[in-house]
Order: structure tokens, then sequence, then C-alpha cells
């Protein structure tokens, strides 16, 4: 194989492949990128077995082939390499890397090692996404995926699609975030798939906003199309919880808030939560005031008040600060509401403008 390429070609190529490859790999080409010529140029493919994602680059082919190298040096390499010109020529068990005055020989991988791309997906109930919605619903829920691998199903987030409307939900137990957007296409059949949390994530920083992005299912995997590049995914399975119920429907006290000031002292006031991890909050009907505190006995107190438009009754809750500010700074609106029925019972943020619902479930008090 021999091909002449821009490194600024190559490169956006390989940082994309380069997430589907193992830092240490069973066998070495989990850690690799494979390489292959196609009539228009190359595709670049990698895979960790849970994880695999092919993408074309545009190239001079002088020789046609295929090779398959380290996906860390190679990448490294190439990163250094001037602006200019690559040249990749593969000769035996050696791929020769030159750029303009830069010369690399580097050994290669077994090629036949790679399994195959997955291609087995349903073409007639695929989906389509517009770029520029999926990276902010992603954005939205993927701070409330469990990271506990002992619990799976948590670990996904749930997308479901059901005529216009697409939402993503994730929760860890703890908290709970729900997002609905409008699709681009209304489709007949609803569409349900859990996806892992880490995948989905690494699919929102790699599409472009003017992409489209389509969505197929086999029985065991996802794969998203974007641009040129194809991303293959294992699907979870399993009863993911029915969030719904999670959802109280009534309030007993509702605050609406704006969005900067409460998530400003919320960082503020944790500054003295870090060794119990809660916040209190107290909501003044009277006051129209929501007044903020945390307690430590080696550090001291923080307190602050910040004016709302209270409806219903007095209320107070405790919550872990963290998860307090990781649903508080995902929100874009000017405004949210805060509410709850009791203070053992969960709070909900709402930003109704973006249709974010953030549930938060309550700590002992400090």
């Amino acid at each position: 194989m021999k091909i002449s390429i821009s490194k600024g070609e190559l490169v956006n190529a390989i940082n994309l492949v380069i997430r589907a490859t193992a830092s240490r790999p069973s066998v070495p080409s989990l850690s690799g990128i494979l390489i292959e010529t196609t009539t228009g140029g190359i595709t670049l493919y990698a895979s960790d077995l849970e994880t695999s994602i092919k993408t074309s680059a545009v190239a001079l082919v002088e020789e046609e082939g295929v090779v398959a190298v380290g996906g860390k040096i190679f990448s490294n390499i190439i990163k250094s390499l001037p602006e200019t010109s690559v040249v990749l020529d593969c000769q035996e068990d050696i791929l020769h890397i030159t750029a303009g005055q830069s010369v690399f020989d580097i050994r290669t991988i077994n090629p036949s090692d790679f399994s195959p791309f997955p291609t087995q997906f349903d073409e007639e109930n695929k989906r389509e996404v517009s770029a520029g919605v999926l990276p902010a619903m992603i954005k939205k829920v993927s701070k409330s995926v469990s990271r506990d691998e002992t619990r799976a199903i948590l670990t996904g987030v749930l997308l479901s699609m059901d005529g216009p409307s697409i939402k993503m939900v994730a929760t860890d137990s703890y908290r709970l975030a729900l997002i609905e957007k409008i699709a681009q296409k209304a489709y007949d059949t609803p569409f349900e798939v859990l996806v892992p949390g880490k995948s989905l994530e690494e699919v929102g920083r790699m599409v472009d906003e003017s992409d489209v992005v389509k969505i197929m299912v086999s029985a065991g995997q996802i794969l998203f199309v974007f641009g040129k590049t194809l991303f293959v995914t294992r699907r979870l399975e399993g009863k993911y919880p029915n969030y719904k119920s999670l959802i109280p429907r009534e309030w007993n006290t509702k605050a609406t808030i704006t969005h900067n000031e409460i998530l400003d002292s919320a960082r503020r006031v944790s500054l003295l939560a870090m060794n119990n991890a809660s916040v209190k909050m107290e909501i003044s009907t009277e006051n129209q005031r929501i007044t903020l505190s945390s307690k430590s006995q080696d550090l001291g107190n923080a307190e602050e008040k910040i004016p709302v438009k209270v409806e219903g009754a007095d209320n107070h809750i405790s919550i872990n600060y963290n998860y307090l500010i990781d649903g508080l700074s995902v929100v874009e609106s000017e405004f949210i509401t805060f509410e709850m029925s009791e203070p053992m019972k969960p709070g909900i943020i709402r930003a109704p403008e973006e249709n974010f619902t953030y549930l938060v479930m309550p700590v002992a008090a400090h």
C-alpha cells in the first residue's frame, strides 16, 4: 500500500477512530488502527470489541492495500509531523511514514487480527436526528449516568423516539435527568434503545453540527452514522426503571428562581459542605426567598438568601451539593423552577423552556 494524504485530513480521521482503541489491550489489534485503501482514498477502523469506529478520508492512492499499526504511536507520529503532505508506504511488515524531512519506520500489526466491522443493522427502522439537537441532549443527561458497573442498566441512557418526540433519560438512583426535544422527522412506530452512557458521550463529542445522525439497531448493537463516520457500540439489555413513576406530578412548594443566581450561590455555599456533602434549602413563602446553607464542624458555616417567587407552603430539603450543582450547571434558561412536596421526598428542578427535568433525592439534614 502507498498513499499520499494531507496531515490535517489524516489527523482528523485518527482523532475519531482512536476513541475505539483499548488502553490496556489483551491483543495488539485492540489498540491498533486498520487502514485500507478505497476508490476515493482510505478508511480507518478501530475496535476495542465494545465500540467500533470507522471513518474515511480523502487521499491519493498510488498502490492499493491494507495495513494496521499501533494507534497511539501512529497518532503521536502523525500529529508531530510538519504541515505538509504525508506519504504512507507499507513494505512487508514495516510502514514508512514520510513528511518533508521527517521519516519514520514502524512495525505493523497483522490486519487479519481485526474483527470485521459490524454490518447487520435494521435499515428500515432507522431514525434520523439533527446533530445540533443530539449533543445538547446528551450534555443534559450524561452527569446522571451511573458509573457503577455492577448496576449495568443504570450505566446507560434510555433513548426513545415516538412520533416527533425524542427523549433521553439517565439515572444513578440518586438523581434523574430527563430531556425531551422535537426531532426533524416524525415516525409512526415507537423506537427505544438503551445506549451505554460513555459511548453516547463520545458520539456527542464527535458529531458536527451540520451532520444528520442516523441511528440503527441490531440484536445486540447500535449504529450511529454521521458525516463520513460509523460508530457502533453494544446495546444494554434489561428493563430500565419506570422513570415516569419516579417523577412527582404534584407539589406543595414551587419556587421560580433566576438560574445563574442560585447556581452561583450553591457553588459558594458548597465550599463549606465538603465533609457532609449537603446543602440545605429553606423556602419561605412569607419572605419570598430561598436560604441556602451548609455547616462543617471543622470549617464553619455558610449561608445565602436568594429572592424568589414562591407558591404553596414553606418547606425545606437537604441535597447533595454535587448533584444540585450538576443539575443546575447544564441549564441554559434564565429561570428555573424548584418543586418539592416534603423534606424527605425528591426535589425537582425544571427548565420549562428546554423541556428539561432533573430529580434529586434528599439526604439527611445537617
